[in-house]
């Protein structure tokens, strides 16, 4: 077989590309061309070989397509038996048996006034070579044009659209669109009203909607509306809704008719919402106490607020006929008093709201209800019992019930009072009441008492002296917040536990009612105490907490209990070792310390580091505080004042007392260098010394010694110290037989007395100077005497009786003296609960410089009710009535 150099081509009739639809019906050609032929005496071959076309022929024509004819199709020329083209390229022919259908859309279904909307028509599957022919009214009137495209046509009439589309010869339609009606648009305009023109609808309010036409003189119109399913007749304007539901909730428009195929545009849209609730109406008071010949103001008004409402006024029951109305949400004023409803209601026939809830209203009557408070307090403290009570004033009638507010009182309304058993935040408010004759007359409300409950107070303490001298008064003073406020004050005294780290109390003796004064004075406290308080008030006592306690120091040491101090020196430097020992009797100490600067108190386990009975000090810091030991026992010790400084210069003092008589030195010390000048000691912030010695020493201390001392070297200058002193204690009592006293004592003193007596002329007065030298007194020491024979606490009369000889200047002026010291103590009555005290006798007599040995003698006289015992009790045994004869010997009395 040959093949020429000839090419075929096969071709699709018309415009159809090779891949366009065909549709089941349409005539087909198919030619094949042999290219750069000039033999016109071709024959052809056909793939596929079935299709039955004589070979001598270039067209392959297909009159009625069916989905057989689906395929691919080529073509060749062939000139003899031996020699042809190549086959041409395939055409792939796919034939539809559905008959397409034009589409036709619109812009608009409404041509304006004076314009037109613009029609499109397409087929779909797309495919080429279709014309559309267009019609209006029915289909199978004359097409309105031909488009040899999808290009779109303008109308400009009203009516029913339809198009279809058609090729091929003879021509092959589509089916029919669908139709589409055009409406021409009037100049007239439609507007919707809603009657009532209410904002919101409730679930069975009527309602109508209208249509309107503005711009008339047409009268013949019909109307379309929207939303659809109205059910409403085209004929009618309005669109009536007997009941509304919330189905009835919607968008509605409408529009206006002439004909078929001409009409208004849409109205704007009016929006419909009902509610499922009926509303409620709401019922308010601007008093709900009608003042004596007033009035108050009643408010009826539905929420959400919506218009149309007249409201309905009711008094007594919700079924009784209504007071009257008010076309808005006006005021009415009522000045009768009674349970008062209202409710809203609009349309017609009357939609009403849900009745409003009641309010009851009051009138008032002319007396006056006052609120006291017992007990009357100005603060009140969690725990206390009061009492509110409400009093009708300008009264007479007795069949009062009462209201208080709070409303939570959970009180009786038939009882003025209100009783608090146990006050706590909860009752801080302000109290009012008011009587009530019957259900609707009653008092104003009484001024308000506000009640404001507080924490318990914690008292403060203070104690005076801090510091004790032996057998000094120590007063107590307990302050609590609102100070006379009906306050009775408890005094305890600390017991310590060092078992717990605590402290246990002791009632101070006389208060276990309390006292009435906010002080107590402890008398002959001899040793450091601890003490604390606490108030109370109210029937039955409601108590504050316990004040902290407050420490009365002494630094006299009893065996029981001691602190010593190692190195014994009240200051410091913060590089020292300083260790604190207990001793006593007991086996479980307690180290405290109090600072002077925060009253901090603590033990040592805090600041130091304790190993049985003694307490290193840490002294990394500085620190000014008091120390002292706690026994397991319940005892204290003497305390000490320490100071520990971080300053280049400290003053050594001791820390404990030092006993009069003694010889005691002070020194001032630098931390790393020795004195090159000046060195100042200081007595009470008085300068004593200055000269270049660094210690001041004292060969006999006295108690005038006692006080503060420092010292200053350059601008250095070292904290203060006290340094206590101790006064000699006198002789104690003689155990001699008294009978032999008694006789030898009182025949000496009487000797004495009348020898003096007769010699010399006396000088009374109830505390005599006790002569010193020959022409000079000291009333300090005397004083100092008088009180180291009588205790000032115990009412005593202290006499000294001074006799000066007459001046002898042939002894080169030397006077002798004598002198005679009474004590008188007073005996209380037989039968009373105080302790009996002693009467006593000293005399104490000196006549010379020379010899200064001293006799004592002691006398006890007895009670002649001494031994006997009271009834249930031992007599006391201080009832003895002693005598002290103190005689110097002298040569004068030839002693």
């Amino acid at each position: 077989m040959y093949s020429i150099s000839n090419r075929a081509t096969l071709t699709l009739q018309l415009s159809w590309t090779p891949h366009s639809w065909i549709f089941s019906g349409e005539t087909i050609n198919l030619r094949c061309e042999i290219q750069r032929g000039r033999d016109n005496k071709w024959t052809y071959e056909w793939s596929p070989d079935n299709l039955n076309t004589p070979t001598a022929h270039s067209e392959y024509r297909i009159v009625s397509a069916t989905e057989a004819h689906s395929g691919e199709y080529r073509c060749k020329g062939r000139r003899d038996s031996y020699s042809s083209t190549e086959w041409s390229d395939a055409i792939e022919l796919t034939v539809s048996s559905n008959r397409p259908k034009a589409e036709l859309r619109a812009d608009d279904r409404d041509i304006p006034v004076g314009g037109s909307v613009t029609l499109t028509c397409s087929v779909n599957p797309s495919s080429a070579g279709w014309k559309y022919f267009w019609y209006r009214g029915e289909k199978t009137s004359e097409p309105l044009t031909t488009q040899l495209s999808a290009g779109p046509i303008s109308v400009s009439h009203g009516g029913v659209y339809w198009c279809r589309g058609g090729r091929g010869e003879p021509v092959h339609y589509t089916e029919y669109s669908d139709p589409i009606t055009i409406n021409k648009n009037v100049h007239n305009k439609a507007v919707v009203t809603l009657r009532p023109n209410w904002s919101e609808i409730y679930r069975g309010e009527r309602i109508t909607l209208r249509c309107e036409i503005h711009g008339g003189g047409y009268n013949k119109w019909t109307y379309e509306w929207t939303k659809d399913n109205l059910n409403t007749p085209t004929t009618s304007n309005e669109y009536r809704i007997i009941s509304a539901t919330e189905a009835h909730s919607a968008e509605y428009r409408c529009k206006g008719r002439r004909d078929s195929y001409s009409s208004t545009r849409w109205s704007d849209v009016i929006t419909l919402t009902v509610s499922s609730n009926r509303p409620k109406a709401e019922l308010r008071a601007d008093d709900r106490d009608i003042p004596v010949w007033g009035s108050v103001t009643l408010t009826c008004s539905v929420n959400p607020s919506s218009s149309g409402w007249k409201y309905f006024w009711y008094r007594g029951e919700k079924t009784s006929e209504p007071l009257t109305t008010q076309l808005s949400a006006g005021q009415i004023r009522v000045s009768e008093e009674g349970v008062y409803w209202c409710r809203g209601g609009r349309g017609e026939p009357v939609y009403y709201t849900e009745y409003s809830d009641p309010i009851t209203i009051n009138k008032k009557v002319h007396n006056k209800a006052v609120v006291t408070l017992r007990p009357n307090w100005s603060e009140i403290y969690r725990g206390e019992r009061i009492t509110l009570r409400c009093e009708i004033q300008g009264g007479g009638d007795n069949k009062w019930s009462y209201e208080w507010s709070p409303a939570n009182l959970k009180t009786p309304t038939t009882h003025n009072e209100y009783r608090i058993i146990s006050a706590t935040e909860a009752h801080s408010a302000e109290y009012r009441c008011k009587g009530r004759r019957d259900s609707y007359s009653s008092t104003e409300w009484s001024d308000p008492i506000k009640l404001t409950v507080s924490d318990k107070p914690r008292p403060v303490l203070t104690v005076s002296p801090s510091w004790l001298s032996a057998g000094a008064s120590v007063t107590l003073t307990c302050s609590v917040k609102d100070q006379s406020a009906g306050w009775r004050f408890y005094w305890y005294k600390t017991v310590p536990d060092p078992s717990n780290n605590s402290y246990s109390i002791e009632l101070l003796p006389g208060n276990s009612s309390g006292t009435e004064q906010d002080s107590y004075i402890v008398h002959g406290q001899t040793h450091t105490a601890g003490y604390m308080c606490r108030a109370g008030r109210g029937d039955p006592v409601s108590y504050t907490d316990l004040s902290e306690p407050e420490f009365v120091w002494s630094a006299d040491f009893h065996s029981s209990a001691s602190l010593t101090v190692s190195p014994d020196r009240a200051q410091h430097f913060t590089s020292d070792s300083v260790s604190l020992s207990c001793e006593g009797n007991s086996t479980e100490w307690r180290l405290k310390r109090l600072t002077t600067d925060n009253r901090y108190l603590s033990d040592c386990t805090t600041w130091g580091t304790m190993t049985g009975s003694t307490c290193n000090i840490k002294t990394s810091w500085r620190s000014d505080a008091v120390y002292w030991c706690e026994s397991g026992s319940g005892e204290f010790s003497n305390a000490v004042n320490i100071t520990i400084q971080d300053k280049n210069m400290i003053l050594l003092s001791p820390a404990r007392p030092v006993t009069e008589g003694e010889s005691v030195s002070l020194s001032c010390k630098l931390r790393s260098q020795t004195f090159g000048s000046t060195v100042f000691f200081y007595h009470n912030e008085k300068l004593i010394q200055n000269d270049s010695r660094w210690d001041l020493n004292i060969s006999a201390v006295s108690k005038s010694d006692e006080g503060f001392y420092k010292c200053q070297h350059w601008r250095r200058e070292s904290a203060q110290s006290w340094m206590s002193v101790q006064a000699v204690s006198r002789p104690e009592s003689s155990s001699f037989p008294v009978p032999l006293i008694v006789g030898l004592v009182c025949g000496i003193v009487l000797v004495l007395l009348l020898l003096l007596l007769y010699r010399y002329r006396p000088s009374k007065d109830t505390c005599f100077n006790r002569p010193i030298q020959f022409e000079s007194s000291n009333a300090e020491q005397n004083e100092a005497q008088c009180n180291e024979y009588s205790s000032p606490q115990h009412g005593d009369v202290c006499l000294y009786e001074s006799v000066k000889h007459s001046e002898d200047t042939e002894n080169g002026g030397s006077q002798d003296v004598t002198y005679s010291l009474l004590e008188l103590k007073n005996i209380r009555k037989k039968g009373k609960q105080h302790t009996p005290e002693e009467t006593s006798i000293y005399s104490n007599v000196g006549t010379g410089a020379a010899d200064d040995n001293l006799l004592y003698a002691q006398v006890f006289t007895h009670d002649k009710d001494k031994g006997k015992k009271k009834k249930g009790k031992s007599a006391p045994a201080a009832t003895d009535e002693t005598v002290y004869s103190e005689v110097k010997a002298g040569s004068s009395l030839g002693l």
